[in-house]
């Protein structure tokens, strides 16, 4: 077994330090969500393991219609955006990367010019208006259906594509079609993967513009109706008259514990997407596809 230096085991250090400032308020706020309501308040920052256990908070939380309504909303918009981000950015980088035609240095420029000024929330609420959109779930999934940064990611990555592999594929009778379908799609699941976490990130954690557009509640994504009661504490949308709980047990709650649970509700989807991308960070793009 190897020895490991004294440089290694400050590195190990470091980022065992690192990890715990990151997994401590999270484990926190599981046990605050988990605890007697009775006994949260025995509970300090540092406390891992709940006080008591219980389950009422998040019983009040999916017993509201509301909450039920506004996660699915958030897993419509989330899953049906980033699937039409990673098309429409695939596709943008696959032409502005392997193909040439007529204008494409300035419809680079242009591209350049749109990340690094954008029009503004005025101009963008008008076009949202124009186009029917207000009030929709359009009016979130169609927002930056390509990232331009992430465009450039994507076309970087496609012009790392050996051109012999594009070149055999050639010569077997392939078009555009079928070289971006079965051959770049393929060998770019890494980055693919990295976009559409990012992506998906985004969908999932967006709720400023939805509360702009989307007026209807039984439209509002999870984190509007999650950021009323958390940060605007207004437990009206959670404990009001929708709720199918007795009056006995919404007395019982304890209000930051319930907190807590709004909040570990927005965050295990994510918490369960990471490993699952991850696993493609360490895998070469490319391994095996060109033969010396």
């Amino acid at each position: 077994m190897k020895k490991l230096n004294w440089s290694t085991w400050i590195i190990y250090i470091v980022l065992f330090l690192l990890s715990l400032s990151v997994l401590v308020p999270i484990l926190n706020l599981v046990a605050m969500s988990l605890s007697d309501p009775l006994k949260v308040h025995e509970l300090d920052g540092l406390d891992i393991l709940p006080k008591g256990f219980s389950l009422i908070n998040y019983e009040v939380l999916f017993s509201n219609p509301l909450i039920v309504r506004s996660i699915f909303n958030t897993l419509f918009i989330t899953i049906v955006g980033t699937l039409l981000n990673l098309f429409l950015t695939a596709m943008a980088a696959y032409v502005l990367a392997r193909t040439n035609f007529v204008g494409k240095k300035l419809v680079i420029v242009f591209l350049i010019v749109i990340m690094v000024f954008e029009p503004g929330l005025i101009p963008e609420y008008l076009l949202v208006k124009d186009l029917g959109l207000l009030d929709t779930y359009l009016s979130l999934i169609l927002y930056k259906a390509i990232n331009v940064y992430y465009l450039f990611i994507l076309m970087r990555f496609f012009e790392d594509v050996p051109d012999s592999i594009i070149e055999a594929a050639r010569i077997d009778g392939a078009g555009h079609f079928r070289i971006f379908t079965r051959i770049m799609l393929p060998l770019s699941k890494p980055a693919l993967a990295t976009l559409g976490l990012f992506y998906g990130v985004y969908h999932w954690n967006e709720y400023f513009r939805a509360t702009i557009y989307i007026t209807d509640p039984n439209k509002y994504p999870l984190q509007v109706v999650l950021r009323q009661f958390v940060v605007q504490q207004d437990n009206t949308s959670l404990l009001g008259a929708q709720t199918v709980l007795s009056y006995d047990k919404i007395a019982s709650l304890d209000f930051s514990s319930l907190q807590a649970g709004t909040i570990i509700i927005s965050m295990v989807p994510l918490l369960i997407l990471y490993p699952l991308i991850l696993k493609y960070y360490a895998k070469g793009a490319l391994e095996g596809g060109v033969k010396d």
